[in-house]
């Protein structure tokens, strides 16, 4: 199927004079995960993964995807005639390497230009200048090919009200609008998802897990226009949007309109606006390329949203440690398999106060399929969970009151020597990081350190980052804040950590072959003591929930190790047991239990 797909594609590329068509992961907002109407590269390609670009050519096809994906993209892309490149891998070109290696001089790159940034298109321009070649970016070729492809989503929008938000939207659009005028701006034109979301305090359903509305917006000191489907507006919103000030157009309109823009310093980010848009700009105008003042904005809660969170975490550990539970009572004794066991959490956190829906989609994997770092059960390779081993599970949900995201570990029998050492690493190296102090003006690159000498002491490392930035209600990966060892410039995660940003703390193990180990709580920073040496900032944990006990080694641990998870056991226990049964108490209560 995925052959005949590449033949008809090549095909079109042959009428159309093209020697290569590129197709990323992206909708028209750069979002990170997408819609179903926007999955052209896993239509093309058969590989489900959330990252990934992929470059076909009159004779190759391959798919770029980093570290989280190598082994489940490998699996995936047998058969296919696609050829796994694996990002950041010596002697693997990058994709802008690869074309430039490939296209001929006088050729022709094709693209939808909608799906592809600005900053990309741009430099697309520069390295494949100097061989002639063309850039054609207004034609969608997959759609050409994909007959039964979804409906573009229009799932109805709705307003979050100021106890949850802790903001009102006039006040966020009127320090929008002071950013603007620092920049010497007269427009601003806003294409992500979350940033227009938290931006008017309006929540949708038209990505999967992700609560955003399709829309564009552009902004004048004045004017507020936004572009979207009407029919996603009920009155009381579109009475809303009125009331702020907001004008509603429909959502193809926004290149038109920027079309119509003239002699305007018009600020917008190349790496999130697509590269249509910024193509149908004037060059009356002058573009002013900085990053959306609303990233920042947003990364920092607020306290309404961080008192918030934590109710939110108090829910989202309650039905996890419903389902550790049950999953320690029944594994051995009835059949669990990985889509089993993760449709029962997934229904436990449906049932919790306030819940919207999951955050992304569960992460359940046993044995040796948790050595894949973003592996999805499917009903192919759905694996029965034995009385042995261990079980990882990485799941969260968006409640009214925000966003969660948490990996437990799980002995479900007994384990090697090895698992055990693998799975004590690892919540030692969770713990350290969540205690760790420093100086204001530190970012995760200077911290990550604290996470992995527990794994580098011993020659172990692990291929994802540390941390990513956490949204409210919003995206569970959300720039500016990450943690991570190396520069990694197109997450955009290394940013300054300020005083209410939330981060994930998720370090782990991946043996292939035998089972992979990782522990993830959310913590948000905040100020500590102030003092000659200057402001000191910490984290406190937001996520609440029990660490597996019959899974560690306490012999590798050192005493503070040892502090550490009992505080944390302790807190653990007195804010989840009032809302379990009386036998959930009771395990909790053994299972937090000091060591």
């Amino acid at each position: 199927m995925i052959k005949e797909r590449l033949e008809k594609l090549r095909s079109l590329m042959a009428e159309r004079n093209m020697d290569a068509y590129m197709i990323p992961t992206s909708d028209f907002h750069e979002s990170e995960y997408v819609g179903s109407y926007f999955k052209c590269r896993e239509f093309m390609t058969g590989f489900t993964g959330s990252a990934g670009t992929a470059v076909i050519t009159k004779d190759e096809a391959g798919l770029w995807t980093d570290g989280r994906y190598f082994v489940q993209a490998a699996k995936q892309l047998e058969g296919s005639g696609i050829t796994l490149r694996k990002m950041g891998y010596p002697g693997v070109p990058t994709i802008e390497e690869y074309l430039d290696q490939v296209l001929p001089v006088g050729g022709c790159l094709g693209f939808d230009g909608r799906v592809v940034n600005c900053q990309t298109g741009q430099e697309l321009e520069t390295l494949l200048g100097d061989k002639n070649v063309t850039l054609s970016n207004e034609e969608d070729l997959v759609d050409l090919i994909w007959n039964e492809r979804p409906s573009l989503s229009a799932e109805s929008a709705w307003i979050l009200k100021d106890i949850y938000a802790g903001k009102s939207s006039s006040e966020k659009i009127k320090e929008l609008r002071d950013s603007m005028k620092k920049e010497k701006a007269t427009v601003h034109v806003l294409t992500t998802l979350d940033d227009i979301a938290w931006l008017l305090n309006i929540r949708g359903n038209d990505i999967e897990c992700t609560p955003v509305v399709l829309s564009y917006a552009l902004i004048t000191l004045n004017d507020f226009s936004l572009f979207i489907n009407e029919q996603v507006l009920n009155e009381e919103l579109k009475a809303y949007l009125k009331e702020l000030g907001v004008s509603v157009f429909p959502y193809n309109d926004i290149y038109k309109t920027v079309g119509q823009l003239k002699n305007e310093k018009i600020l917008l980010e190349t790496g999130k606006v697509n590269y249509s848009i910024v193509k149908s700009i004037d060059d009356s105008n002058r573009i002013i390329d900085k990053t959306n003042p609303t990233v920042l904005a947003k990364a920092v809660k607020n306290q309404v949203e961080v008192e918030n969170m934590k109710l939110a975490h108090i829910k989202d550990g309650v039905a996890l440690v419903k389902f550790i539970y049950w999953l320690k009572h029944t594994v051995g004794k009835e059949t669990i398999t990985e889509i089993s066991a993760q449709e029962h959490l997934d229904q436990l956190r449906f049932k919790q106060e306030g819940n919207l829906g999951l955050s992304f989609d569960t992460i359940s994997a046993y044995g040796a399929n948790a050595a894949m770092c973003h592996y999805k059960a499917v009903p192919e390779n759905d694996t029965v969970i034995e009385p042995r081993g261990l079980y990882l599970v990485d799941s969260g949900g968006q409640y009214y009151e925000g966003t969660t995201d948490v990996t437990r570990t799980i002995a479900v029998g007994p384990l090697t020597n090895t698992e055990r050492e693998h799975f004590t690493l690892t919540v030692m190296s969770m713990l350290r990081l969540g205690a760790v102090k420093f100086l204001y003006g530190c970012r995760g690159l200077t911290l990550d350190y604290v996470a992995r000498e527990p794994f580098w002491s011993r020659g172990i490392n692990y291929d994802h980052g540390t941390g990513h930035g956490v949204g409210y209600l919003l995206n569970v990966h959300e720039r500016p804040n990450g943690i991570r060892w190396r520069m990694v410039p197109e997450r955009q995660d290394n940013g300054i950590l300020e005083e209410g940003m939330v981060t994930s703390d998720e370090p782990g193990v991946y043996i292939e072959g035998s089972h992979g180990v990782r522990t993830e709580n959310l913590i948000v920073c905040k100020k500590a003591e102030l003092n000659e040496y200057g402001q000191f900032m910490e984290f406190e944990f937001l996520t609440m929930a029990p660490i597996d006990l019959d899974a560690l080694d306490k012999s590798i641990m050192t005493e503070e190790d040892v502090r550490l998870l009992n505080k944390y056991h302790k807190e653990v226990y007195e804010k989840l047991s009032p809302y379990l049964t009386e036998e959930e108490a009771l395990w909790l209560k053994d299972n937090t239990r000091e060591i």
